[in-house]
């Protein structure tokens, strides 16, 4: 590993460079990797113009053995790749060899919805020149890629939601050329998935602006990226501040672009009377479990348990006492976010209407997340929004509530969400089936008798929300459906066959799906 970084087909150094911090250690890790400039990023998005037109006209199948080529890059160097990213974010071998496979499936999955081509969206209004009172235009859509996409890796997901993640799988899916600001928490795992696709891009002999990546520890560098005129979308995983500036910047452009930012979430577990009452202790026991995996360090991490007050809520509230009270501190992805949640759990621990419950073992080393237990009433969380801000980390509150319509003010409450979960028995059906009308305008994935923790990557999958979830809430970062967020529908009006695009010429040489009228 040199330190340099993909753009196009070249590998660029810089005299300006920068190391990754190891945050079991704090030690930093060579080698030192150079920091794009102004000059590098304006150079990576004029390639991917330059590409755009190609690319975006490469048949279905062309882009999918792209995708595949893409993994079996990626599976090749698997050793080595695990090791830097264990090195730079502190995350175990089982899970970081797990989320190596889920980065690989996922753009194998994109390649197979490509092939089964409803995601063109074809409809033809064949001519009708007889009809009365004014005959009809032969009309054909399909939809094309929207252009270059900047993506932004995530501090959490060093492979999975990084470099070769969801944002850039779906918009290389949807032909679009992309362009990654790596996080700079770990550059070197980022620019070994880097050169793995510009390794791809050569093999399937694609234009070398397919794909570019930039790195360095600078906002100002994801602000160049965003303002640049040639990017026409952005994918984003990451804070709810980072987020919003991203949003902003993206507004003010002379020509405003999408943002498609995932933010905050606190992902409520609603503990109806029934399964309570039968299966409480087992319920503590394994929300903790969901708590403190990987220190909680996952966008659907179940921030607030909702439930009635009483007998059978204590016995959970026990269980779940006991089972954090032997949870051993795992180290955090980086200093600033054990920092983070550090002042977040303070804070917490310090309102007068919150209760500690419970704490973690006490951590040894660096950037260890002692995990934490709160309490608070439903009266108290409805009249104080801090109650409901994000604390990323393995840290929790309990809410409990007076009666069912003091959990209905909850969720009332809140903002939108990415998940929401009940425990639920056949006896809870009713009082579910009332509230989840409003779950429903609160979240993208409503689940029951699960944990949020994991996401399914399948076609039905929908890892999204309303505000501050997400920036759009009509679109989702995990499943097939994310390629719709790179799309757009252009219709053709009476053009002669020899200058349709093969997606809607008379003859279907591509053979996609359509709908005719």
């Amino acid at each position: 590993m040199d330190g340099t970084f993909p753009i196009g087909a070249r590998a660029v150094s810089s005299d300006v460079t920068f190391l990754a911090i190891d945050p079991s250690t704090d030690a930093k890790i060579e080698p030192a990797f150079a920091v794009s400039s102004q000059d590098d990023i304006a150079d990576a998005c004029s390639l991917a113009d330059a590409a755009f037109d190609t690319f975006r006209e490469t048949d279905p199948e062309a882009r999918a053995v792209f995708l595949e080529t893409i993994a079996d890059e990626i599976e090749a160097i698997h050793a080595p790749l695990v090791a830097r990213a264990m090195q730079e974010s502190g995350l175990p071998q089982p899970r970081l060899e797990g989320e190596r496979g889920r980065t690989t499936g996922q753009l194998r999955l994109f390649a197979k919805h490509l092939r089964q081509g409803t995601w063109a969206s074809v409809v033809i209004d064949h001519a009708q020149p007889d009809r009365k009172p004014a005959p009809r235009s032969d009309l054909r859509q399909r939809r094309i890629a929207v252009g270059p996409v900047a993506v932004f890796g995530a501090s959490n997901f060093p492979l999975a939601f990084s470099v070769a993640g969801g944002d850039t799988a779906s918009a290389l899916a949807a032909g679009c050329p992309v362009v990654v600001k790596g996080h700079p928490a770990h550059p070197g795992t980022s620019v070994m998935v880097g050169k793995a696709i510009q390794a791809a891009v050569a093999k399937c002999g694609l234009p070398e602006g397919v794909f570019s990546l930039v790195q360095g520890p600078a906002n100002e560098l994801g602000a160049a990226l965003v303002n640049d005129p040639r990017i026409k979308a952005v994918g984003f995983t990451g804070s709810r501040s980072g987020g919003l500036a991203l949003v902003a910047l993206a507004a003010a452009r002379p020509e405003p672009i999408p943002v498609y930012a995932e933010m905050s979430s606190i992902n409520p577990v609603i503990l109806f009377p029934a399964a309570l009452a039968a299966r409480g202790e087992a319920l503590g026991k394994a929300y903790v479990g969901s708590l403190t995996m990987g220190s909680g360090q996952f966008c659907t991490n179940p921030g607030i348990v909702v439930a009635v007050d009483g007998p059978d809520l204590d016995t959970f509230v026990e269980a779940a006492a006991a089972a954090l009270g032997e949870a051993a501190p795992q180290v955090m992805l980086t200093p600033g976010i054990h920092a983070s949640y550090e002042q977040g759990v303070a804070a917490l621990a310090g309102h007068d209407s919150v209760e500690t419950l419970a704490r973690g073992i006490d951590a040894e080393g660096a950037n260890r997340g002692r995990a934490a237990l709160f309490s608070t009433t439903g009266k108290a969380f409805v009249a104080d929004p801090a109650l409901s801000h994000e604390v990323f980390g393995a840290a929790s509150i309990i809410i409990r509530c007076a009666d069912l319509a003091e959990v209905r003010r909850v969720l009332e409450t809140i903002e939108g969400q990415l998940t929401i979960t009940l425990q639920i028995d056949e006896g809870d059906h009713a009082d579910a089936a009332a509230l989840l009308p409003v779950l429903e305008r609160k979240a993208g994935r409503i689940l029951a008798n699960g944990w949020p923790t994991g996401v399914e990557v399948a076609p039905a999958m929908v890892h999204g929300g309303p505000f501050p979830a997400t920036s759009d809430p009509r679109t989702t970062s995990v499943g097939t459906a994310a390629i719709e967020r790179f799309l757009r529908p252009v219709c053709y009006q009476d053009l002669p066959d020899a200058l349709l695009p093969k997606a809607v010429k008379h003859g279907n040489p591509l053979g996609l799906p359509r709908t005719e009228g």
